[in-house]
């Protein structure tokens, strides 16, 4: 039997919301999937197309959402749909919904930059040297995985303690750093709604990121979990 998956992508061109995608979806497709992709979450509130999808990949930077989206999109994930993705296609989306924050589990804050004397107004200013600190040994997603080490971006994430944390990242408190101490994040998790589930990556920011064998395995499997 053919499974369905809904491409969502779009918002800030910076993450390679299109190429992003792309690159994902042979592997859907060898799954099994058939893929249809959107470039606005307009579709989120067609009931018809929802009631179809075993699987949404979003990959949405910012942008909106529109109440009658996110009630279908709300709607279809705790009927089972599964909703995956990565970096700030997913955990920096629709900052104008307090409801699509909920069903996330967890939101983008900040990623630390570099030294003040090392910044020249890239999008390089904000790609330092971390670890993905792997907790959870046994879980499909993150089995035979170890922790790894990438430099790109580092989400710092607000979240919630409904989430299942399979992976971690402390971000350092350095002489011109704002806050007081180091600090825990989540950087890879999941999340139940209803008898929908939630998949979610921080790494991932271009397609170098997502080319990591880790960073890319972790999102393989974690699309496949969460389809329904």
């Amino acid at each position: 039997m053919t499974k369905r998956a809904l491409i969502v992508r779009g918002g800030w061109d910076g993450h390679q919301p299109v190429e992003a995608t792309e690159l994902f979806l042979p592997f859907l497709r060898e799954n099994g999937y058939d893929c249809q992709v959107h470039e606005s979450p307009e579709v989120y509130a067609d009931a018809d197309t929802m009631g179809e999808v075993d699987l949404i990949v979003q990959c949405m930077t910012m942008s909106t959402i529109e109440a009658d989206q996110l009630t279908g999109l709300r709607t279809a994930v705790a009927g089972g749909t599964g909703l995956a993705g990565w970096h700030g296609g997913i955990a920096d989306s629709y900052r104008n919904s307090d409801g699509y924050l909920q069903l996330i589990g967890g939101q983008f804050a900040h990623h630390p930059p570099v030294a003040p004397e090392e910044r020249t107004g890239e999008q390089s200013d904000y790609y330092i040297p971390y670890r993905v600190d792997v907790q959870e040994k046994d879980h499909p997603i993150t089995r035979g995985i170890e922790s790894f080490d990438l430099v790109t971006e580092q989400y710092w994430v607000l979240h919630d303690d409904l989430i299942d944390v399979l992976a971690t990242t402390t971000l350092p408190r350095r002489d011109f750093d704002e806050w007081e101490r180091p600090h825990v994040n989540p950087a890879v998790w999941t999340r139940r709604w209803g008898k929908g589930r939630v998949f979610v990556s921080t790494p991932g920011h271009r397609v170098e990121v997502l080319e990591h064998p880790s960073v890319r395995t972790i999102i393989e499997r974690g699309m496949l979990w969460a389809s329904r």
